[in-house]
């Protein structure tokens, strides 16, 4: 049998042994199944728990990392007095749910620590199969359902059903176009979720297939968001033990962080700051230090930090490095950050407009080029599509080759030409090889992701701890502190930078952000460039505005943390992209993208200048109570102090010219 179809969608429980992927290079061609060939131009992949075996088999391989565990529910007898119209019960606090189910209840739920299955080999065939009873495993969640449902302490448990689910390492599902495989898509780990999506994946799936891309936002479950460490089978077994708790755990914006599987990807400097006193967050892997507290002790510092949705434990801790930037000399680690070699002739199709990177040309025809953590994946992709066929741009990542340090604050520059014995007028967006004690070879780039005055240092890894101690000993006469990413996130958003992940996404553009002097439209051509032109011709219809609140006390009333609902004299027109404290302005700042909605349609429209000043009333609601908030397209004037000693006034433009706004989330 050999047929031709537009795509193909594989899905069910086909076992390994049952069908195997047809590629040419880096692009699907087809199925090879039992039965025959089936050639396709297209491939969807909806395998299930199969998915992750069928990826490390293919040629090339992909990676969907994903892992089956155990997943069970109670069926009851009959229930006196429940009718259909019962509520579907959710208790996050206790990770469980209760629904009505014919004439009793189904209960379900999430243990505190999952059990992994089919570590050693997966099943060729599993479908609607059940596994041997693990009452005791279930157990803990039946009884907390006890408690809140009473009346299940006087009916009988009718059945227990158990079987395998498959979970993602951050329970988020998994879609979108392989990055190793052109035209291979995946809808995998769906979290239990499954049914309630289905429909919509569905029409994703085929919208981003016939135009290239979906209309809904899916950004957290592109399965570009992942590289090898997550597809490594120990990392997936340790993880999926406490993923699958939080499939029903509040989720917040910023303070979640994971404690299995940890230590992985570490910088150079891990052990060192952590008797500093670091407390450590992850991000793609990689520990990063959240903020500095060496009152703390070290066994209660491994524990992630406590989640509150009013002013947080931290905040003392984050207010003193951040004076520390603003003030005399903050080092920052961010080697986390992901970096590329290119060597080419030309590079003028690369824009702002392709990602969210910085490029440097630091020799002849060879380019150092930086992007967010979180892009790794997706930068190598995005270069290795549109990169000409003829060789003539060859691209590395050397990620973990450099360990990156920022040298944040008004003192730098006195402490770095101590240091170097280096004059170090380095203007933004230039770069320098210098030598730091006995360290050859460290780029010194002239700015830093606070938007304060400052350098970043992109150092040999071999080097970086010689390089971090010369700088904490001569930094000592200039007040020195090491600083984590809470006062980098706080520095940022109070200055209007937006970051990827959270302002910025492959469907945002520079003019939507305020960015729009970076782009040469003068060019004769790049990439984007007329859907950047149509943009300009038919005006806006969102804009990133900078928000402050107002009538809002932070030592009483809750933070705002982003995703907040935006009102406009009272209607709503978007929501926060992300939240944090100012501490220059004293008050809660939020960045979100502002919408004029059809008030009959409720169809976006143009958001022109007068839209945020002529009569507009703003408000931020947070858990269901509003704050009033001062609207702006500019970020405040804040007064800094440059590292010629003299004082400035913050101003939106000069901000943009002199300081970097590579984002990093």
């Amino acid at each position: 049998m050999d047929l031709l179809c537009p795509a193909a969608i594989i899905k069910g429980t086909p076992g390994c042994k049952v069908f195997e992927i047809l590629t040419n290079g880096f692009k699907v061609t087809g199925v090879k199944t039992s039965l025959g060939v089936i050639n396709c131009e297209y491939l969807v992949l909806c395998a299930g728990m199969w998915t992750r075996t069928l990826g490390v088999n293919c040629l090339p391989p992909f990676r969907v990392p994903t892992q089956p565990a155990e997943n069970g529910y109670v069926i009851t007898r009959p229930v006196p007095g429940l009718t259909p119209s019962t509520p579907l019960l959710r208790d996050y606090d206790a990770c469980l749910y209760v629904r009505p189910y014919d004439t009793g209840f189904l209960v379900g739920g999430f243990p505190e620590k999952a059990k992994p299955l089919f570590t050693d080999k997966m099943p060729d065939y599993f479908a609607f199969q059940e596994l041997p009873p693990n009452w005791e495993y279930f157990r803990p969640v039946y009884e907390e359902a006890c408690f809140r449902v009473p009346i299940l302490k006087q009916v009988d448990i009718h059945r227990y059903s158990t079987g395998p689910d498959t979970f993602t390492p951050d329970g988020h599902w998994i879609l979108g176009e392989t990055s190793e495989i052109d035209n291979l898509y995946v809808a995998a780990g769906m979290n239990v979720n499954a049914v309630q999506g289905a429909g919509g994946l569905g029409k994703e799936l085929a919208d981003w297939i016939t135009t290239g891309e979906p209309k809904a936002y899916l950004l957290p479950f592109d399965i570009r968001r992942f590289i090898d460490f997550h597809n490594n089978a120990k990392f997936l077994r340790e993880r999926v033990q406490e993923a699958v708790g939080h499939n029903y755990s509040i989720r917040h914006p910023l303070l979640n962080e994971f404690k299995t599987a940890r230590k992985s990807r570490c910088s150079p400097l891990y052990t060192i700051q952590e008797q500093a006193g670091a407390v450590f967050g992850e991000r793609m892997g990689f520990e990063r230090v959240l903020y500095f507290d060496p009152s703390k002790p070290r066994d209660e510092r491994m524990d992630p930090p406590k989640i509150t949705f009013g002013k947080p434990e931290w905040f003392e801790n984050v207010q003193e490095e951040y004076a520390a930037c603003r003030e005399r000399v903050g080092l920052i680690d961010m080697s986390s950050f992901t970096k590329f070699h290119l060597k080419s002739g030309e590079l003028k199709w690369l824009t702002f407009c392709n990602f969210c990177a910085l490029m440097m040309l630091i020799a002849h025809n060879c380019y150092f080029m930086m992007s967010p953590t979180a892009q790794q994946t997706r930068i190598s992709e995005w270069m290795r599509r549109h990169m000409p066929k003829d060789g003539s741009i060859s691209m590395s990542d050397v990620t973990s080759m450099y360990t990156v340090l920022n040298i944040v604050g008004p003192k730098s520059k006195e402490l770095m030409s101590e240091l170097t014995r280096t004059e170090m007028d380095i203007a933004g967006f230039t770069c320098k090889k210098i030598n730091v004690g006995y360290a050859s070879e460290v780029l010194v780039m002239g700015f830093n992701n606070t938007g304060e005055p400052g350098y970043s240092l992109y150092i040999p890894s071999e080097y970086a701890l010689h390089v971090y101690t010369n700088l904490l000993n001569a930094g000592k006469d200039y007040g020195i502190r090491n600083v984590g990413y809470y006062a980098l996130r706080f520095l940022r958003i109070e200055k209007f930078i937006p970051f990827w992940a959270e302002e910025l996404d492959s469907h945002t553009t520079p003019f939507e952000v305020g960015r729009g002097f970076k782009v040469k439209m003068q060019k004769d051509y790049f990439l984007g460039k007329p859907a950047l032109q149509q943009q300009l011709d038919q005006g806006l219809k969102r804009r990133l505005v900078h928000f402050q609140l107002e009538n809002h006390n932070p030592e009483t009333d809750l933070w705002a943390w982003g995703r907040e609902s935006i009102y406009r004299n009272g209607q709503y027109v978007g929501k926060t992209t992300s939240s944090g404290y100012g501490f220059t302005l004293g008050r809660v700042i939020c960045l979100g993208f502002v919408h004029n909605f059809n008030e009959r349609t409720r169809e976006p429209q143009v958001v022109p200048t007068e839209f945020l000043t002529n009569d507009a009333h703003f408000e931020i609601e947070i858990a269901g109570k509003r704050y009033p908030a001062k609207a702006s397209l500019h970020a405040p004037p804040i007064p800094i102090i440059s590292m010629n000693g003299t004082s400035n006034r913050y101003t939106p433009k000069a901000r943009l010219i002199t300081h970097a706004s590579t984002p990093d989330s």
